[in-house]
């Protein structure tokens, strides 16, 4: 599977400066391997990544409230609430992430939480206000003397009420009463499935992730149909695969507004050199021309 005609490849100076910034990058390695290597062969390789993109919109509603202080109340006497998909939204650009909360219309009512006081027991005291002296255990003296902490009381303040035995309540914030209203959370995801015939066992697929390629094929539609008659079997295969696959899962749960399937090549060059007296190799990989290798010439090899 190497080279063969339109596979991009990389001329002996690309490849030694990316090598030169590859080995720039870390601390332990020498550049002048990468200065004074000498080329052997340069094998341009071809790599396809088929990607998929499903743009979805999920809507999930939920019962939120806030301190009531006499705000308006949209409650059901302005009619109906609309359903969850009922709701307009503006859409966001397209095959961007976002989340919009939203308050749906006529879905709001005030009602009493901490029974319209504003305040809650304390739980520290138990609404007492006063707590057990932990130097004496609640006895007042300690080897029949009077406990300097707590001056023979055997209770002390509770610092966590100030003694008043209760708190603001942390729900109304004092203000005794809630707004109950019902939240629209409205979700938007482009969710991306890649795939990369492995077909290099020298090269780790995954640092493909980090690097851009060349889209010669794009296909953007509602729904996307499997691609057929692409020379290589394992993309059209890995097409049908994939697309059945976020049928089953997205459309249970949200709604698809727009799928996307792309083909990139994907440059990668395996470079074959000798330094001193020994065979290496490395790979470039990506539009930016990234370096990765397996081992490394030491320069102190060189007397």
């Amino acid at each position: 599977n190497s080279g063969r005609a339109g596979v991009p490849s990389v001329s002996e100076d690309v490849a030694r400066d990316a090598l030169l910034k590859f080995v720039e990058s870390k601390w332990n390695y020498s550049s002048k391997p990468a200065r004074n290597l000498t080329f052997k062969d340069l094998q341009p390789i071809t790599v396809y990544r088929y990607r998929l993109e499903t743009y979805t919109e999920t809507r999930a509603s939920a019962w939120q409230f806030e301190p009531y202080n006499g705000q308006t109340v949209d409650g059901p006497q302005y009619g109906m609430s609309p359903a969850p998909w009922d709701i307009p939204v503006s859409l966001p650009q397209r095959y961007a992430d976002k989340v919009e909360k939203i308050r749906v219309p006529h879905a709001s009512f005030v009602c009493h939480k901490c029974k319209g006081c504003g305040r809650t027991r304390c739980t520290a005291c138990f609404g007492r206000g006063q707590k057990r002296c932990t130097f004496c255990h609640g006895r007042g003296r300690i080897r029949n003397k009077h406990c300097t902490s707590c001056h023979g009381r055997g209770r002390k303040r509770c610092l966590s009420c100030h003694s008043h035995g209760y708190k603001t309540c942390s729900v109304c914030l004092g203000s005794q009463n809630l707004l109950h209203f019902i939240q629209l959370t409205v979700t938007w995801k482009n969710n991306v499935s890649e795939f990369i015939p492995d077909r290099q066992p020298d090269f780790p697929d995954r640092k493909f992730e980090k690097v851009s390629g060349d889209a010669f094929f794009i296909d953007e539609s509602l729904l996307v149909y499997p691609i057929q008659g692409f020379p290589d079997q394992e993309i059209c295969d890995v097409s049908t695969k994939l697309i059945n696959e976020h049928l089953e899962r997205f459309t249970a749960t949200s709604r698809i507004l727009q799928q996307r399937q792309s083909i990139e090549l994907v440059p990668l060059t395996h470079a074959y050199y000798t330094y001193s007296g020994k065979d290496y190799s490395f790979f470039v990989y990506g539009l930016e021309n990234k370096v990765f290798t397996s081992k490394y010439p030491s320069a102190c090899s060189v007397l």
